[in-house]
């Protein structure tokens, strides 16, 4: 079963390039024009993105007393990443590939479920505060519209609701256990017509309810301890948006501080709402008229969408690809 959910997800990455060809030969056509420097400074700072994700896992790891090396948590997270592409939900269906590492080194997966959980929350966090910003920086411009308004009352409905779900287990094993029960039976109703059996056992909830509450107790008090992955989530977000600066300079495109965070969080935002996965289709269009709505050309604005989004999507789904097929390798030899 392992291997044929390994190859699915593997066949999901290569049906989305598939699907996605006449973008690609877009962006090589447009990456052969860009500073081969300010390129390389981009392609830098996306590998130091990686690095990043492994020290904010780190951090919440070392929160929550368990141990793991820098290296293998950096590998989890760019798998992850790959994961949570192919397969959308919401940045948890890549909570499942520390779930099985943490079975294999017999941590709780309890625990490793509030590691991803807070991560997921951090990066929230984080982009939130950037997208306050970027929606003054619209206002003052006049270009907040309602789909940007929209988008952002969903963004913050669901950082709210994830916070909830985590306080809530804060304070009790038992109410957690059933919100998952309720989860578990919505998707259970959903999933019998096509597999005509019970997906998730309801009373497993309540198990792994206590588990996450044990590790959630503490967290209050200790709330000063979370403020080191809180600042690994802001350092993540930060080193995204000079991306998106190597990528104008790439073009030797005039920009200002306005122009980098109104267009990085309309973009980020869509990202994270669409129904695509990270957005594809979805982010090239929107980031586009969000640039030229900051008064960036339009054909300026396309090539600057496309760089970045080869960046920081094309090159993470890549190296995601190659780490996700490289932990089962590492699984198969052991």
């Amino acid at each position: 079963m392992r291997k044929f959910i390994v190859i699915l997800i593997l066949f999901l990455g290569v049906a989305l390039v598939i699907l996605s060809f006449s973008e690609l030969k877009t962006i090589v056509e447009t990456l052969q024009k860009a500073n081969l420097w300010f390129l390389l400074l981009a392609f830098l700072l996306q590998i130091s993105w990686f690095m990043i994700s492994g020290f904010t896992f780190s951090s919440i790891y070392h929160l929550l007393e368990l141990k793991e090396s820098l290296q293998e948590l950096t590998l989890l997270a760019v798998a992850a990443n790959f994961v949570n592409v192919v397969a959308p939900s919401a940045g948890m269906g890549g909570v499942v590939v520390f779930i099985n590492h943490a079975k294999r080194r017999g941590y709780s997966t309890g625990k490793v479920t509030v590691a991803g959980a807070l991560y997921i929350l951090f990066d929230y966090v984080a982009f939130l505060g950037i997208l306050t910003l970027g929606l003054i920086v619209l206002v003052r411009r006049n270009d907040l519209d309602t789909s940007e308004i929209i988008a952002s009352i969903i963004m913050f409905a669901i950082a709210i609701g994830l916070a909830f779900f985590l306080y809530l287990g804060s304070r009790s094993a038992d109410k957690l256990g059933k919100a998952l029960a309720r989860m578990a039976r919505l998707i259970n109703r959903i999933a019998h017509p096509f597999i005509h059996r019970e997906y998730l056992n309801e009373t497993r909830a309540y198990t792994f309810a206590h588990e996450m509450a044990e590790s959630l107790s503490s967290l209050p008090r200790r709330w000063h301890t979370l403020i080191y992955p809180l600042l690994w989530a802001i350092a993540n977000k930060a080193l995204m948006t000079v991306i998106l600066v190597a990528s104008f300079l790439s073009f030797d495109v005039p920009f200002s501080a306005g122009t980098i965070i109104g267009g990085f969080s309309i973009s980020y935002l869509f990202l994270v709402v669409s129904p695509t996965p990270s957005g594809i289709g979805v982010v090239e269009g929107i980031m586009a008229l969000a640039l030229n709505s900051l008064n960036v050309e339009w054909s300026q604005a396309v090539v600057i969408t496309l760089t970045y989004r080869a960046i920081t999507f094309w090159v993470p789904l890549g190296v995601g690809a190659l780490a996700f097929r490289n932990l089962h390798m590492n699984v198969e030899e052991k």
